[in-house]
């Protein structure tokens, strides 16, 4: 019996761990300026949390910010990026022709490394460079290589997410989100040379083979943000990664920026390229939007520790333990997020999730329940709380309260009352059984008289 209650607490607690995870929330913040874009999401990289969103999960075109995905699939099926030689079909330039595409300038018969078209791709926004790496990875089916961008984007969590192609083109069922860019940015992050091609602001470019061996090119970025020339655009902190454009997806960028410590990543997505009545609108919102982004954040946010791990949060009834009824809990880790800077710790609000009562043996540091951090009516953090001390179990009280239970569980009280039944049952039947001996002797006695 004893066993099995410590097995069903175990279970108990390992049911708790997995269904409670620590997991981050948007502390999402006002702005006191107006935006361009249709869809913006800023997320903090030093702890992975948004904290500043406009409409996040709205179904946008991505046009040439497609590339960041085309990257990631690339890379990972393509193992020497230097040395995979790939030649430029005749095909690729024949699809894009009259699509007004934005081109790298690579020729029919150039031999260039997966890396030289890498670049070619993210740099100028090549989408020869893109369809060609598709083509190559997909053994000469693009479709192939879309399939495996989908499958990446569902392995990443993106919930909104559909490609039709490689370099972003207008597509009806092309589509993406803010959110589900950050996942495929920070993913893509991770990945070699990424923040190292997306921040260049120009690539020579120069075949390895074919027609055109050894003729250079220089290659510009599209990403204004980066050129100090263009002091409209120009913000001194960011670095990366693409743009995109078209008429229907308007104009986009994924940026970063870093700066006294601090580093975040904007997603902002659809601001207006045509107005109205058809004419180009030649103010880049997109990049304006970031930039202010940026600038209110460094501002005005600042990481501050929201719980300490060794502050005493909350105590839970402890049962089976020798002279100790209650068994406190603290953080499993301190936690800190990102707040305004004027906003004091002593307004952040740690809400425990304890359960009734847990039984001993504790160790310390074992999960117990849950805490909800938040701010201002918003949900920050969900943290785990852990016995802060170890507690030995009594078995004399464990064996009691056994027994106990025993006695009280109403099939017990179920049994007791069938077997006193049973014996009122005996007592009555020997009572009469008796009674008709005593009577069957007297009338055998009346006889033999």
């Amino acid at each position: 019996m004893i066993k099995k209650a410590a097995a069903l607490f175990s279970s108990f607690l390992i049911f708790c761990t997995v269904l409670f995870p620590i997991k981050a929330q948007a502390s999402v913040f006002h702005i006191d300026f107006d935006t361009y874009s249709k869809a913006i999401e800023l997320v903090n990289l030093d702890t992975g949390v948004p904290v500043y969103e406009k409409n996040p999960n709205e179904k946008c075109e991505p046009a040439s910010i497609t590339k960041i995905m085309t990257y990631i699939v690339a890379v990972e099926h393509i193992k020497d990026l230097q040395g995979t030689k790939i030649t430029v079909k005749q095909k690729i330039l024949d699809e894009l022709s009259g699509t007004g595409s934005s081109m790298s300038g690579i020729q029919v018969g150039d031999v260039a490394t997966a890396y030289q078209l890498l670049n070619c791709m993210m740099v100028p926004s090549g989408n020869d460079a893109a369809l060609t790496l598709a083509d190559y990875v997909g053994g000469g089916d693009v479709q192939k290589f879309v399939d495996m961008m989908n499958e990446k984007a569902k392995e990443l969590g993106c919930t909104n997410t559909h490609f039709m192609n490689p370099h972003g083109l207008h597509d009806p069922n092309h589509y993406t989100t803010a959110a589900d860019l950050v996942k495929i940015t920070r993913y893509a992050m991770s990945l070699p040379y990424f923040m190292q091609i997306c921040n260049q602001l120009s690539y020579t470019y120069k075949p390895i083979g074919g027609p055109n061996t050894g003729k250079q090119t220089v290659l510009s970025t599209t990403n204004r943000m980066l050129m100090s020339s263009d002091p409209k655009y120009y913000y001194t902190y960011a670095k990366g990664i693409k743009t995109g454009h078209t008429d229907e997806s308007g104009y986009c960028l994924v940026s970063t920026a870093s700066a006294d410590g601090y580093s975040y990543l904007c997603v902002a997505l659809g601001a207006p390229s045509v107005d109205s009545k058809g004419n180009a609108i030649t103010t880049h919102g997109e990049m304006l939007d970031s930039a202010a982004l940026y600038r209110w954040a460094l501002r005005n946010l600042e990481l501050k520790q929201a719980v300490d791990s060794t502050t005493i949060l909350g105590e839970v009834p402890l049962k089976y333990a020798w002279n100790k009824d209650t068994l406190q809990v603290t953080a499993e880790k301190s936690f800190s997020c990102i707040l305004p800077k004027n906003v004091q710790t002593s307004s952040i609000i740690v809400t425990p999730n304890l359960p009734e009562s847990v039984e001993a043996p504790i160790k310390k540091g074992q999960v117990i329940g849950t805490a909800t951090v938040s701010y201002a009516n918003q949900k920050l953090a969900t943290i785990k709380l852990v016995a802060a001390d170890s507690v030995e179990r009594s078995e004399v009280l464990h064996t009691t309260d056994i027994a106990k239970s025993i006695v009280t569980s109403t099939w017990f009280l179920i049994i007791a009352g069938i077997v006193i039944f049973l014996l009122v049952v005996y007592i009555v039947l020997a009572i009469i059984y008796n009674r008709k001996r005593k009577t069957l002797r007297k009338v055998k006695h009346y006889k033999n008289m």
